[in-house]
C-alpha cells in the first residue's frame, strides 16, 4: 500500500511539474506575440503620420516628388509584413526613406520653421522612441522564451508540446535599432 501511494505521489508531482512548465511556456509565447504586436502598433502609428509629413514637405519641396512618392508608397510595408524578418527589413527600408525625407526638409529653412512641420517632426521623434522601446521589449520576451525552451528540463517538454524558438527582431543593418537621424536644431530655435 505504501509503495503505491509513493508512486501515485511521484506521478502527481510529475504531472503538476509538467503542467507548470507548459503554462510558463504558454505565457512566454503570449508575451512574445504581445511584444511583436507592440512593434506593429508603433509602425502603424509612424505610417499614419507620414501622409501629413509628406503633404507638409510637398508644399515646400514639390520638385522632390520622387522621394515623396517613394515614402508614401512604402509607408505601410513594415506594419503589414507577415514575419518578424520581413517586418524588420521593411522597417529598416522605411527608416532610411524617412531619413531621406528629413534630408529634403533640411534644405528648406521655411519648412523647418513651419509649426505644422515641427509638430510632425516631434511626433515622429516620439514614435521612433516608442518603437525602439517596443523592439527592446520584444527581443527581451524572445530571449526569455528561447532560454526557457532551451533549458533543462523544459527542453524535454517544449518541442513535443509544440513550442519552438522565436525569431529576434534584428537585421544585418544595425541602423534598424536606431531612430532615423533627424535634426531638430531649427525646431528648437
Amino acid at each position: 500500500m505504501l509503495p503505491t501511494i509513493i508512486v501515485i505521489a511521484i506521478v502527481a508531482i510529475l504531472i503538476f511539474w509538467g503542467v507548470a512548465i507548459y503554462n510558463r511556456l504558454v505565457r512566454l509565447r503570449a508575451l512574445v506575440k504581445e511584444g511583436f504586436s507592440g512593434i506593429t502598433v508603433q509602425l502603424r502609428r509612424r505610417a499614419d503620420l507620414v501622409p501629413n509629413l509628406v503633404s507638409t514637405v510637398e508644399g515646400y519641396a514639390a520638385h522632390e516628388k520622387s522621394v515623396l512618392n517613394e515614402v508614401t508608397a512604402h509607408r505601410a510595408e513594415a506594419a503589414n509584413a507577415g514575419s518578424v524578418a520581413a517586418t524588420a527589413q521593411a522597417d529598416n527600408a522605411f527608416t532610411g526613406m524617412l531619413g531621406r525625407l528629413m534630408a529634403v526638409a533640411e534644405a528648406y529653412p521655411d519648412l523647418k520653421a513651419d509649426d505644422n512641420f515641427r509638430q510632425l517632426q516631434s511626433e515622429l521623434s516620439e514614435i521612433e522612441e516608442q518603437l525602439q522601446g517596443a523592439r527592446r521589449y520584444y527581443n527581451a520576451t524572445v530571449r526569455d522564451l528561447n532560454s526557457s525552451i532551451q533549458s533543462f528540463p523544459n527542453v524535454l517538454f517544449a518541442r513535443p508540446l509544440g513550442f519552438s524558438e522565436a525569431e529576434f527582431y534584428a537585421d544585418a543593418d544595425a541602423s534598424i535599432q536606431q531612430a532615423p537621424k533627424v535634426s531638430f536644431d531649427a525646431a528648437q530655435a
